[in-house]
């Protein structure tokens, strides 16, 4: 099988991908999540004149001149009008939030008022028709779409569907991503290691990376080299009802590399495997039935670059998110050899140096060093057959940070 380009690869997993069904969920626990619908007002906002400060209510033709001394007929606490009508000369005591008393058309704040004591109060200010009053409908009327399909829940959106009236929102189904880590020499972090093995390391920052763009994962362990026990792990991606499997090493074409077989032998339909780029050239793509497996080169820095370009998009659109890889032209702050026909993706730390983003690779790239990659704040993506670059010459970065 050929090598695929980075951009076919990624247009063919992505293709028929679309957002999961919708599902309700409690407002409470509707944080981040996508709308699957238009949600729209209940009611209107305010549902009444509101006054908007402390102070009276009272008709403006009775205050334009001052001192005005008004009788106070009653008082409108927020919860509870004023059942009465303001009348000439009157005043009702407002609080913000009470509803307009009928008959008054204005507020005077209680600044420009003094308390005279025997139900009466003085107006020290002038003021105008409609002064310090929301109107009914001012900041929504029912029925209006306040929040567009797809608009994440952030915490304006959930105050503003809250104050529509919404106890509960249609949402996407978050995506579940099953992660299946494969080898004899992995162990889980803290565990004492034999003079062959290592630590699993892939699946946390898989799952991280995930759930950055509001995905679940489920790390279902580490499966030794035998075809049984990764098809039980894969039995148990489908029971939990997966939306995405993904291997973490076993897709090479090394005698132990079994996760193809495994898939295939549970139905898989094989779409891609092996990708033009560096780090990262076994990946691997195929369906499941409606679910999507995605084989992860066993290296950690490929598997986690490989993430970034294919997994997180995948699980953003199933997840009804829109997702834009962050890249920035830059100047190199390293020469940088020719390149052969994979595309590359050349760890780098990238950073402003009098105004203009500088991106200075690692000199050693091997896709094991895990700490070059946590160091690293950027990809430099060198295309298939680029020339030599020279330092200060322009270049692409994919940013991770």
């Amino acid at each position: 099988m050929a090598l695929l380009p980075v951009a076919e690869a990624l247009e063919r997993l992505l293709e028929d991908a679309a957002p999961l069904q919708a599902e309700c969920v409690a407002l409470m626990d509707a944080a981040d999540r996508v709308l699957a619908e238009p949600l729209l007002a209940l009611r209107t906002q305010p549902p009444f004149n509101a006054s908007a400060m402390d102070g009276y209510a009272v008709r403006a033709e009775d205050v334009a001149s001052v001192p005005a001394r008004l009788s106070v007929i009653g008082m409108a606490p927020a919860g509870r009008g004023f059942a009465g009508t303001v009348g000439p000369a009157q005043a009702v005591r407002i609080f913000t939030g009470a509803p307009l008393p009928a008959g008054a058309d204005t507020i005077v704040i209680q600044e420009n008022a003094r308390d005279l004591g025997g139900g009466s109060v003085e107006v020290t200010a002038s003021t105008v028709e409609g002064r310090n009053i929301r109107r009914l409908g001012l900041d929504f009327s029912k029925g209006d779409v306040l929040l567009e399909k797809g608009r994440p829940l952030d915490p304006a959106a959930l105050s503003l569907a809250a104050a529509a009236n919404h106890p509960q929102v249609s949402v996407v189904k978050r995506p579940l991503v099953a992660i299946i880590a494969t080898g004899d020499e992995l162990l889980p972090p803290g565990s004492d290691l034999g003079p062959d093995q290592i630590i699993s390391s892939n699946a946390f920052g898989v799952a991280a990376a995930a759930r950055s763009v509001g995905a679940s994962a489920l790390d279902l362990g580490i499966a030794p080299d035998r075809k049984e026990a990764i098809a039980t792990l894969v039995e148990q991606a489908v029971d939990a009802g997966a939306d995405v499997i993904v291997t973490l090493g076993g897709a090479s074409v090394g005698d132990h590399d079994l996760v193809h077989d495994v898939l295939t032998g549970e139905g898989m339909t094989l779409d891609f495997w092996k990708i033009a780029m560096r780090p990262g050239k076994p990946l691997m793509f195929g369906r499941l039935g409606d679910i999507r497996c995605i084989g992860l080169p066993g290296n950690p820095v490929a598997s986690l670059v490989c993430t970034q370009l294919f997994l997180k998009p995948l699980l953003a659109r199933l997840g009804g998110r829109a997702f834009r890889q962050d890249m920035r032209q830059a100047r190199l702050g390293a020469a940088i050899p020719a390149n052969d026909l994979r595309q590359d993706y050349v760890r780098a730390v990238v950073k402003e140096e009098a105004g203009t983003p500088l991106a200075t690779p690692f000199g050693i790239q091997d896709s094991s060093m895990l700490k070059m990659l946590a160091d690293a704040n950027g990809l430099i993506v060198r295309e298939p057959f680029a020339p030599p670059a020279a330092t200060g010459a322009a270049c692409s970065v994919l940013m991770l940070r």
